[in-house]
């Protein structure tokens, strides 16, 4: 099983949203939003447009061993 979070961090006129993949790569958003709820709809649409992000946690390295680590 793998973990991708999306979370939102609290900035001076808003939220901004982040997609942080199981390897520790992180992505923010540029744009700044008005709630939490509308940052975590936008980071999901944006994990969307990665389709190869997404492919990639199916390769061999990524799967998880008999300890259940990947």
């Amino acid at each position: 099983m793998v973990t991708i979070s999306l979370s939102t961090t609290l900035m001076a006129t808003g939220y901004q949203a982040t997609v942080t993949f199981p390897d520790g790569v992180s992505v923010s958003s540029v744009e700044i939003y008005s709630s939490q709820s509308e940052a975590v709809t936008a980071a999901a649409a944006k994990l969307l447009e990665m389709p190869g992000r997404i492919s990639a946690l199916d390769l061999p390295s990524n799967k998880p061993d008999k300890q259940g680590r990947a």
